[in-house]
């Protein structure tokens, strides 16, 4: 091994042991383990623009064991996009280092990780994108790989699986893991719970394998002579390391994975790595010449793919595709609004259908699919006008995610944040369960993705129980920066995703399966979460606050109690709610205007959990299922749990006119 890798290697492992023990806490293991692949790939193989980082010809590097951060907050280091003080800060507030990888704060992240797997899956989603881009724009231009590094634990995420079977599937060759493969996780050896065969596993995926000694420069190096090669499959490589390599004492212990080196244990280290220990975070000229001994060639491969670009922009409609995927910053797309006939009767879904299809022709950069359920999440249209995302069909835009709802979403994660498409997935809200944490993370992040469920209630009807969401809408809610929409009818389904195709969020579009009426709209008034359907003509003495098929329900209950003498047509008013969050992001005027907290009969309804209702009704009456469902056709089901004009009046007589 060349002396000077020797000696830039063990200052990259010494900024890892300063930084972990700096914020005394991390995980300074597998860090060190992985180092010599990660060393390599970053100075010899990875394509970046040293002066540059969002170049959009880079190769995109993910760290999916996102515990290992100080692996790639070091290499950042030597990059020049990090200093010694940034480092200092691991883990402090407000620092370019936080304790797991988070896109946005750190140059060269590309995307949030920590949650095990999670990483590989998003990482399809960028190979994705990247093929995508270089079936529809130019294949040269975004020809870039996908390097992923993940360890035991990601190996162990059915995520990690699930995604490796869709890019399989999917012949996705412009993607490469490297699997740090040190046998160590936090309890102790991994035997004592896994003894899969990853070699035959990927195989069987469909992947390309190699296996390697994760510390041999010369293996490592004609492994990755091997994945910028030609090939027409994934590529899987697997590094055989130790972990905390170099380390005193703890070298292939489980005891380095999760915590920092004791004081001694990190004494005797720098000095078996050779390092001054009078001077933390040691980086000196010669070893950051030599990590950026390949510097001047990466600055001539993005000066002339950039030429290249601007070579292609001359035609104009590469121009005008081109400027279509990455518009200026701040532009979005703008759709013209569809004609609903308001005199037929339209599930949510089927809206939300015909929205797919219309964007299908009107958003060339809008893409994605269903977990294998087409026909019910009314995503075949989309599919017949824009063709399947496959192998032989890079241009297709239908993704066929088959069952697969958790990986599903974490790529439509990483295709978002690769940029120039906007994403989209579907399911049923009752399998929003399988997404969730890719949900939560996409929320961390800020990605814009739509995410469609459907069959959004009970009223799903004979599937029963298991396929009836109760708690799933609000426990949705419960997630911050996830835009959680339950349109009532057609029109509010356009404009709730008019408003999440601008979003720079995620969110999420509950759609029914039974038929809605329509109902009078203000466009202006649905985007803001929240608007008066029917409006009280004198003082509200009895207020509504519901969604998606139950604003209906609320609009003839309403007709229903007033019929009865109770209270006036007039003094009656029906609020629809299609999105919390929007709405307590309008101004305070616009929200009391919405509340009247001067009305005390107030009532919520919505075929769901009533826990968080109290926001908007108080004390009153909150209307919802607060237990699970049963098997029984849908309009069964509404008169068993109350939900009717009659029930639901009887219910309001019952708390509020009792003396009627």
């Amino acid at each position: 091994m060349n002396t000077l890798d020797v000696r830039t290697l063990n200052c990259l492992k010494g900024l890892v042991l300063d930084g972990v023990d700096s914020a005394q806490s991390g995980h300074p293991g597998g860090a060190l383990g992985a180092m010599d692949f990660a060393y390599l790939l970053f100075t010899e193989a990875l394509r970046f623009d040293p002066k540059n980082s969002h170049w959009l010809g880079r190769d995109r590097f993910i760290l999916s064991a996102g515990h290992m951060s100080m692996l790639q907050y070091s290499l950042l280091r030597g990059i020049g996009w990090l200093e010694s003080e940034d480092l200092a800060q691991f883990r402090q507030l407000h620092s370019r280092t936080p304790g797991h990888p988070e896109n946005g704060i750190t140059p060269g992240v590309e995307c949030t990780t920590g949650p095990l797997g999670q990483g590989c899956g998003m990482s399809v989603g960028f190979a994705v994108a990247a093929s995508h881009l270089a079936a529809t724009l130019d294949p040269e231009l975004f020809g870039y790989t996908i390097w992923t590094l993940l360890g035991d634990g990601c190996m162990q995420e059915c995520i990690t699986l699930a995604s490796a079977s869709f890019a399989g599937h999917q012949k996705l060759s412009n993607l490469v893991w490297f699997y740090d493969k040190n046998r160590k996780q936090i309890a102790g050896d991994i035997d004592r719970a896994y003894s899969d065969d990853e070699a035959k596993v990927f195989a069987g995926f469909g992947w390309e394998t190699l296996a390697i000694n994760g510390h041999d420069h010369d293996a490592i190096r004609k492994a990755l002579a091997y994945a910028r090669s030609p090939r027409k499959k994934p590529l899987l490589i697997i590094g055989d390391t130790t972990i905390a390599k170099g380390a005193y004492s703890l070298e292939d212990s489980h005891h380095s994975h999760g915590a920092p080196f004791s004081k001694d244990e990190r004494t005797r280290t720098r000095e078996k790595l050779g390092l001054p220990e009078s001077e933390r975070f040691y980086w000196p000229a010669d070893v950051s010449q030599h990590f950026q001994r390949n510097f001047s060639l990466r600055e001539k491969e993005a000066y002339a793919w950039q030429e290249k670009l601007q070579t292609r922009c001359k035609d104009a409609d590469f121009q005008t595709r081109y400027s279509t995927y990455f518009p200026k910053s701040g532009v979005t797309p703008v759709v013209a609004p569809l004609q609903w006939d308001r005199t037929q009767e339209l599930a949510t879904r089927q809206a939300f259908g015909k929205i797919l299809e219309h964007w299908a022709r009107t958003v060339p950069n809008f893409v994605g699919g269903s977990a294998d359920l087409d026909p019910s999440n009314m995503t075949e249209g989309f599919a017949k006008i824009v063709g399947d995302f496959t192998p032989a069909n890079r241009a297709g835009r239908n993704i066929a995610f088959g069952v697969r709802e958790f990986p599903m979403s974490a790529i439509s994660n990483g295709i978002a944040l690769h940029g120039g498409l906007i994403p989209f997935d579907a399911t049923f809200l009752s399998f929003a369960d399988y997404s969730r944490p890719a949900l939560r993370l996409g929320a961390i992040q800020k990605v814009c993705v739509i995410h469609e469920f459907s069959h959004d209630s009970f009223h799903l009807g004979e599937d029963g129980p298991t396929h009836q969401p109760v708690e799933h809408v609000m426990s949705l809610r419960a997630i911050p920066d996830l835009y959680v929409m339950r349109p009532a009818d057609p029109h509010e389904t356009e404009i709730m995703c008019t408003v999440a195709l601008q979003l720079q969020a995620p969110s999420c579009i509950c759609v029914t399966r039974q038929k809605v009426p329509h109902l009078p709209h203000s466009a202006e008034l649905a985007s803001k979460g929240a608007w008066i359907v029917q409006r009280a003509e004198k003082e509200v003495e009895l207020l509504f606050f519901a969604t998606g098929s139950e604003v209906g329900l609320a609009l003839e209950t309403a007709a229903w109690v007033a019929a009865q003498g109770w209270v006036s047509k007039g003094s009656i008013q029906v609020v629809s709610v299609p999105c919390w969050e929007i709405f307590f992001a309008q101004d305070k005027e616009y929200q009391a205007e919405i509340f009247q907290w001067s009305c005390t009969k107030r009532v919520s309804i919505e075929a769901g959990s009533t826990l968080g209702w109290e926001r908007f009704a108080g004390n009153g009456l909150l209307i919802g299922l607060d237990h699970f469902g049963a098997s029984a056709p849908a309009s069964v089901l509404a008169k068993e749990y109350g939900f009717t004009p009659q029930a639901v009046g009887a219910r309001i007589q019952e708390r509020f006119y009792a003396a009627c």
